[in-house]
């Protein structure tokens, strides 16, 4: 399943990244690493993802969306 799957309110947990190298580096920069609690906060079509995240708030861009959990 992929982040950009989820509804809002779910919860999940980052079992894997798919990307080229630039993407994996930019994802894991900010904390979002396989074995990481993620929870979706807000998932409108045609917006930007808004997920919490160890502490944070973090808005992804639906093409950076391939986390697989």
């Amino acid at each position: 399943m992929k982040l950009g799957e989820l509804k809002e309110n779910a919860k999940a947990v980052i079992s894997g990244l798919d990307g080229d190298t630039r993407f994996i580096g930019r994802i894991t920069s900010i904390g979002l690493t396989p074995g990481c609690r993620v929870s979706i906060i807000k998932n409108d079509k045609n917006r930007p993802v808004l997920i919490y995240s160890r502490d944070t708030m973090i808005a992804l861009n639906r093409s950076a969306l391939t986390l697989s959990l």
